[in-house]
């Protein structure tokens, strides 16, 4: 499927909405979520060796909400040590694809050990030129949005920086993602209709594919579907059909 890809096309920057892991488990007949969340590391070592193959530069997975700490403390302690156990696992998975791994969120929220072990996989990817893959963990577009904003209200407060200086471009200098484009593309799995409160900024003009797959059933040929569907779109930024062709 590869073959029907244009690779003048391919979106530079792809974000993921991974859902569907606890549905997932009870289709198999599991009572903990955990088993979904652990057959899930497939499905991200899938699309990142996928968008590392077809030469995408940035896949920014939403790993883990600000909104989920509220879940059942099991779970969330659970979700924390496959998130140590699998970063340490696929280290050498991030090298053999030439993968640099990088974060954002409220990263000081996650447990010190989570901290350390995320830190130490960044800086050991850092020498890697490839895709970058950005985890968002204990994350959330509207507090990112909220930090910038009061950053940017303390420079003007300050003296450092004129309010007649502030526009979009100044504000998006202030984002997380500082640096990397927007997402031309946003998957999420499992057939829901949200954003839920990802990268809310960077998405103004994002195409958004939504696919019935939970997310532990998400593979390459799913990654390249979604691919396909973003080419066949004419992006037209409010524009119209004529002004593009012309």
């Amino acid at each position: 499927m590869k073959e029907n890809i244009d690779p003048n096309n391919l979106p530079q920057h792809i974000a993921v909405i991974m859902d569907g892991n606890g549905r997932w488990a009870k289709k198999q007949g599991a009572i903990n979520r955990l088993f979904g969340h652990t057959n899930a590391i497939k499905a991200v070592r899938e699309v990142t060796e996928g968008c590392a193959e077809l030469g995408v530069k940035f896949l920014t997975l939403y790993a883990f909400s600000t909104e989920n700490w509220s879940r059942p403390q099991e779970e969330v302690n659970g979700l924390m040590e496959l998130l140590v156990a699998t970063i340490r696992k696929e280290i050498k998975t991030l090298h053999d694809n030439n993968v640099r791994l990088s974060a954002i969120g409220d990263l000081h929220t996650l447990p010190v050990n989570c901290q350390k072990e995320l830190q130490e996989a960044i800086q050991e990817t850092s020498v890697n030129t490839g895709l970058t893959l950005v985890l968002a963990l204990s994350y959330s577009g509207r507090s990112e949005i909220t930090q910038a904003i009061k950053k940017i209200a303390s420079e003007v407060q300050s003296g450092k920086l004129a309010p007649d200086a502030i526009n979009e471009a100044l504000v998006a200098s202030y984002m997380q993602t500082v640096g990397m484009p927007d997402p031309e593309l946003l998957i999420r799995t499992s057939g829901e209709l949200r954003i839920s409160n990802f990268l809310l900024w960077q998405i103004a003009y994002t195409e958004i594919f939504i696919t019935e797959v939970l997310w532990p059933d998400f593979r390459k040929k799913d990654l390249i579907e979604a691919i396909q569907a973003y080419q066949k779109r004419e992006r037209r930024f409010g524009k119209i059909s004529e002004q593009l062709k012309n």
